[in-house]
């Protein structure tokens, strides 16, 4: 049987089993050739050895020693802190078979009791032997009907159809669509628009679309040179010209690079609970930039980041890059201080699951964890399909969990993907004298810490042995700054194949404890990809997974991709809901081009800049933003594309369109991040690494793009202009206008640290005060000011410098940034989510800067050019 058939057959097979389960629970959830005497012998034999000996230290109502569940077959599986309890039919291999007949009495389990009887490891030995039966828990039947009603459902959902191939309709106004191929996206919007009798407004003026083009393609203004030659230039390629210079800047992989990072949820930490830092996760986002930049297929990038590890290499720096690129999956929030390991390791098995299906299909397949999903044909059994593939593999983000940890407790340098070239092994003599340091202090601190001695207070407020376990983890910190590959760069956060790969369980309810029937991996079973691989039993599935996605005959992916460079062109998708294309999704506008564009886009080979500039030369993208009363009376929300929308520049363009006009902004690429300093400890809220954190950012000049990025740690510059959250896929952004945005405009020490350099750019220029201030309309809003303009500034300036004069600050230093020191007491303060804000993680006092000018002149100078940037026609484009 093909993986189609089998896929499609697995959900029938499943309805069946889901009832059967109801009525004969000795079918073995975990282990399917599990007998009725098996389960018996595991319930007579083995369950009361567990509850009288092991369950008050290793189960689910303690704090689990040593990470060891034995309550729940996975628990034992997976082992704790050691490595696994038991190795199913391999007794030989089962650490706790070892741990109960250990000889020396201070290692032997149970702790504090009498060994186990001989009776009781034999039948302990037998159990493992056979395999490690367990009992089901009994499962609720399903309707009958569900199969059939997902059927129905899939049938009928557009998204899951094949790509259609739409012919390109025929219209009356023949001459409007623009020449070549961009001309057949004119004629679908054109056939529309004349089916409701409207016709498009008038094009864009030239200067309007240097502005808009630029900042769609590279996050950055045009400068007034480039503004200048391309007003100038007459020629029929002029226009076709510039977007092709913009597709070949470095600038175009740093805008539509960070397009991708928001979809691929990155940040710099795991975030929740205890915020443990990716000091490493800066080189998946140099790897986006990278192949956005050389225009790597789609298709191949996303299998690089789903399987980059099990792809061929052309040399150790390709496999190096391969490895980072598995980043994507590695670097999603984690809650390390989850109590239970299996339920660590299934929620970050979800979250890969949500960020690889929402990004990639567009599809909420993280509904199905607990129950089948309501509104899409995706079943639980789908979703532990790919369940099966992603626990299959190791999350090596470097990290463990570890409720109630302290220090390098998070930490696990096992869990990191060495890379394989450029790697300096560290001086043999360095690593042998900080490893003896740390046995030192480790000898040190369990000598005192049970002891009265050591629970003695010191002058200082804290134990003796809190000294000693401070002075071990130092010296344990030492050590990963001399010997670690992790701390010295030559590692990443990444994924690889497990040691132990297999099918997994249904969770019952989502909960990782309770176990269902296993279920084959696989794919969704309502996407039928003809010519899907078959997942080999020795293989994780992952590679499987996305030959699947990237399938030519895969309707979602290059429906979902073109839909998301279509949003970033004009601000909407075909389909407005980006995410979701699913039944409580959008239905496409113009789903005959949707599919048109999707197809042509696999043709050409899956290329991303080929698809932005087709799109960027049609002639709807070169539209005016004007409206007319009969386009707006028969379409007010301008859905059939009438006109081009305007938009507000997005967080990290206003920051750098500041930089760029005062001439502060750096144009080469950061090397790293402020984070790579950080060590993989937990950062404390008011700690004095994410204060760290917050300066770096405060003080870099480098595009937004390359600007730290800790989960719950946004800098100042981008938080009034609502930067992308980084916990979920984000494929289209919230764009708000609030009185805090005005607020932040006027107050903040970088807006009038970038309005002093401009003002001061202009004045060192020695130039009459008009040609003065038209350059400052030219820098900051690429046109000239009208002469009622120029009045208007030249009265400002004159009076503001007057008043200056009169009324001057009291013995301000000229051209500093002078901290102050807010000690007014400060309510904590919580963002919408119930999170704590900066100011209250950082602690008080709250320190902030004023910038001075020089004198009067500068003053009013920097008022001037702070006025623009705090202008609505400097956050928007049209």
């Amino acid at each position: 049987m093909d993986l189609t058939n089998r896929n499609a057959s697995r959900g029938v097979f499943l309805g069946a089993l889901w009832c059967s389960l109801a009525a004969n629970s000795a079918l073995l959830m975990g282990a399917p050739s599990a007998t009725p005497q098996q389960i018996e012998f595991f319930e007579k034999r083995i369950r009361p050895i567990f509850v009288s000996h092991c369950y008050a230290c290793h189960s689910a109502s303690t704090k689990p020693a040593g990470q060891l569940r034995v309550d729940e077959r996975y628990g034992l599986i997976n082992g704790g802190e050691s490595g696994p309890a038991i190795v199913p039919g391999d007794p030989a291999k089962s650490l706790i078979l070892a741990r109960i007949q250990n000889s020396d009495p201070k290692h032997r389990m149970p702790k504090d009791s009498e060994p186990l009887a001989a009776s009781e490891i034999a039948d302990l030995t037998t159990w493992i032997q056979d395999g490690a039966a367990w009992t089901p828990e009994q499962v609720p039947a399903t309707a009958l009907q569900k199969g059939a009603y997902y059927e129905r459902l899939r049938a009928k959902l557009w998204s899951l159809q094949p790509l259609a191939d739409p012919p390109v309709p025929k219209v009356a106004l023949a001459s409007w669509p623009a020449r070549g191929r961009s001309g057949d996206i004119d004629r679908f919007i054109l056939a529309r628009l004349e089916e409701k009798k409207l016709t498009p407004v008038a094009d864009a003026d030239r200067l309007t679309l240097i502005r808009r083009v630029t900042y769609d393609l590279t996050g950055l203004p045009p400068t007034p040179s480039e503004v200048e030659a391309f007003l100038k230039d007459k020629s029929t390629d002029a226009y076709p010209r510039l977007v092709d210079r913009l597709l070949q800047s470095s600038a175009f992989g740093e805008r539509w690079g960070r397009h991708w990072l928001d979809v691929a949820r990155y940040a710099e930490s795991t975030g929740p609970s205890r915020n443990i830092p990716y000091p490493h996760a800066w080189k998946y986002r140099d790897y986006v930039i990278d192949a956005v930049n050389r225009d790597v297929p789609f298709n191949r990038f996303i299998q690089e980041q789903v399987a980059g590890d099990l792809l061929p290499a052309s040399s150790p720096d390709d496999r190096d890059r391969l490895l980072i690129a598995t980043g994507f999956l590695a670097i999603g929030p984690k809650d390390v201080n989850q109590r239970f390991k299996e339920r660590f390791l299934m929620d970050n098995v979800d979250e890969q699951i949500d960020t690889v299906s929402r990004s990639v299909l567009a599809m909420t397949v993280s509904c199905a964890r607990c129950h089948d999903h309501k509104f899409d044909p995706i079943p639980a059994s789908d979703y532990y399909a790919l369940a099966g593939i992603f626990s299959s593999t190791d999350d090596a983000a470097g990290v463990r969990s570890k409720m109630g940890g302290a220090g390098l407790e998070y930490y696990d340098p096992d869990m990191l993907i060495k890379l394989t070239s450029h790697v300096v092994e560290a001086p043999a003599d360095q690593v042998a004298q900080a490893k003896a340091a740390v046995a030192a202090a480790h000898k040190e601190w369990e000598v005192v810490k049970d002891t009265a001695e050591g629970q003695a207070l010191e002058p200082d407020g804290k134990s003796k042995a809190a000294h000693y376990r401070d002075r071990y983890e130092k010296a344990q910190i030492d050590l990963l700054a001399v010997d670690d590959l992790g701390t010295r760069g030559f590692a990443v956060h990444g994924v690889r194949e497990s040691a132990q790969v297999g099918d997994t369980a249904i969770r019952i309810r989502g909960e990782a404890e309770r176990l269902g029937p296993v279920v084959p991996r696989g794919f969704l079973t309502a996407i039928h990809v003809p010519d899907a691989p078959a997942i080999a039993p020795e293989h994780s599935g992952r590679l499987e997974l996305a030959q699947w996605l990237t399938s030519e005959k895969n309707p979602l992916t290059p429906r979902v991709i073109v839909n998301r460079v279509w949003e970033h062109m004009f601000s909407a998708g075909i389909v407005s809901t980006v995410d979701n294309f699913g039944s409580t999704g959008d239905k496409p506008m113009h789903p005959e081009l949707l599919d048109y564009l999707a197809r042509s886009f696999v043709r050409e080979g899956w290329s991303v800049k080929a698809l932005v500039r087709e799109i960027a030369l049609s002639r709807v993208y070169r539209l005016g933003s004007k409206s007319g009363p009969q386009q707006v009376a028969a379409d007010p929300a301008n859905h059939l594309l009438w006109r081009h929308a305007p938009r507000r520049l997005d967080a990290e363009e206003i920051r750098d369109s500041m930089l760029a006009t005062s001439g502060q902004l750096q144009p080469k690429p950061a090397e790293g991040s402020a984070a790579r300093t950080l060590r993989m400890i937990e950062m404390a809220d008011n700690g004095e690494e994410a204060r760290t954190i917050i300066e770096a950012a405060d003080h870099a000049s480098s595009r937004s793009v390359y600007l730290p990025l800790l989960r719950g740690v946004t800098p100042k510059s981008l938080e009034a202009f609502d930067p992308v959250g980084q916990s979920l896929v984000t494929g289209q952004r919230e764009s708000t206008t609030v009185p805090t945005q005005a607020l932040y405009l006027l107050n903040s020490a970088f807006v009038r640290k970038q309005s002093l350099a401009l003002a001061n750019r202009l004045l060192n220029e020695h130039v009459p005060e008009a040609r003065a201030i038209g350059d400052a309309y030219t820098l900051t809003l690429n046109r000239a000011p009208s002469a009622a303009e120029v009045a208007h500034a030249e009265k400002f300036l004159g009076q503001y410098e007057e008043l200056y004069r009169a009324t001057p600050p009291s013995s301000k230093p000229p051209a500093t940034v002078t901290p102050v020191v807010n000690t007014a007491p400060v309510a904590p303060k919580r963002d919408l989510a119930g999170q704590a804000t900066d100011e209250e993680r950082l602690g008080k006092p709250v320190v902030e800067e004023i910038v001075e000018p020089a004198g009067p002149k500068e003053a009013a100078w920097m008022s001037f050019v702070q006025a623009l940037y705090g202008s609505a026609e400097f956050r928007f484009v049209r």
